[in-house]
Formats: structure tokens, C-alpha cells, sequence
């Protein structure tokens, strides 16, 4: 049963940032935190370890005293090869039998979101769970097995960046969290982080 196997979560923090003007999301603060301790103190409780996938600012993402990886797949000229790379690298160091992904710039993600997303992947046989509020597919909240490894890795060397496309070559279920849409409520920009930093 999927539901006595253990979970490893992977935060997802190894983008440039560009809507946010070339910085770090993670790291940026809101109401007095980093976001991607909002997301850690979120996500920790519903895994039994974490990674956070990061290609900069390592020192002060392993001050949280969890294991860090970084991309093994760029693009030719140095960039990030995308949130697939990420996925990739957090599989590779994945020490349980599934991995939960989430991006580092979710602070409010849902406390449940892990237990529904295993229900699904176990009552349907999918390769790959993901969350949908409405008619909108939420891709970096995925719960995905951890033999996905290997065939990430072809797509990923067939020069396959686009999540979605990589989804369609899946067995994957979708887990709608109408009920708690604003859960996935993402900060993308400073005008977005401002307005969350006024809500508080």
C-alpha cells in the first residue's frame, strides 16, 4: 500500500527568478520570513525527509540543514534547463519510494496536500499525481514514483524541457483542490509580494 510508504519532499528553488528581477525567490521575505521557510515549515510535516533543489545561494539554503542539490542537466550555454532538471536531480537523491514536488514561491501550499495527492495516485495506479483547482493544472504539485528517474533522464537528454509534455507520456491522475484554490496562490513579482506583505 502507497499509504504506509514513505515521502520525500522536494522544494523546487533552482529558477533565476526573472518575473522577480533576476533573484532568488526562495530567499526573499515575506512578513519577516524567507518564502522558502514558509513553504519547509508547510511541507515538513506531511514528509519524512526533504530535499530543496537550488543552483545558487547554496550556503544559505543548507543553513535549514536539509540536503541540497542542484542541477546535473543545463543547457548548453550555463542556464537552468527548468523545474524538470529540478525534478530530475531531487529523484536521483530521493530515498523513499515517492517524491512530492512544490515550488519554492507557494508559501500557503495545503497541509493536506500530499495525503490527497497519494490517495489518488494509489486509487487510480498513476505514475504521477497533480494537483488542479478549476479548469488550471497545477504541475510542480506533483506526488510521482521514484523510478520516474530514469525515464526523466531520457526525456530530459532528448532535449524534452516542457513539464507538461513530459506529463503526456505518463500514466498521470489529476486531484482538483477547488475547496482550497488559494492554497497555490504563487509570488511570481514584487507587486505580488507587496500585496501578500499588505494582506498579512
Amino acid at each position: 500500500m502507497i499509504t504506509s510508504q514513505g515521502v520525500c519532499g522536494l522544494i523546487l528553488a533552482g529558477g533565476q527568478g526573472r518575473r522577480m528581477g533576476g533573484v532568488d525567490k526562495g530567499l526573499q521575505i515575506l512578513r519577516g520570513r524567507p518564502m522558502v521557510k514558509w513553504v519547509l515549515d508547510r511541507l515538513a510535516p506531511q514528509t519524512d525527509e526533504i530535499i530543496i533543489n537550488a543552483n545558487q545561494n547554496l550556503d544559505v539554503y543548507g543553513a535549514y540543514g536539509r540536503v541540497i542539490v542542484s542541477d546535473a542537466i543545463q543547457e548548453p550555454d550555463g542556464g537552468f534547463a527548468g523545474p524538470l532538471a529540478g525534478l530530475h536531480a531531487g529523484l536521483a537523491h530521493c530515498a523513499q519510494p515517492l517524491l512530492a514536488s512544490v515550488p519554492c514561491d507557494s508559501p500557503f501550499l495545503p497541509a493536506d496536500l500530499i495525503a490527497r495527492l497519494r490517495a489518488a495516485l494509489e486509487a487510480d495506479r498513476a505514475q504521477l499525481a497533480v494537483a488542479r483547482t478549476g479548469t488550471q493544472t497545477h504541475p510542480v504539485f506533483a506526488l510521482m514514483r521514484r523510478e520516474l528517474r530514469e525515464p526523466l533522464g531520457e526525456f530530459l537528454e532528448l532535449g524534452g524541457r516542457t513539464i507538461l509534455s513530459w506529463y503526456d507520456t505518463l500514466a498521470v491522475t489529476e486531484v482538483v483542490f477547488d475547496d482550497e484554490a488559494e492554497a497555490f496562490s504563487n509570488i511570481n513579482t514584487r507587486d505580488e509580494l507587496r500585496i501578500h506583505e499588505a494582506n498579512s
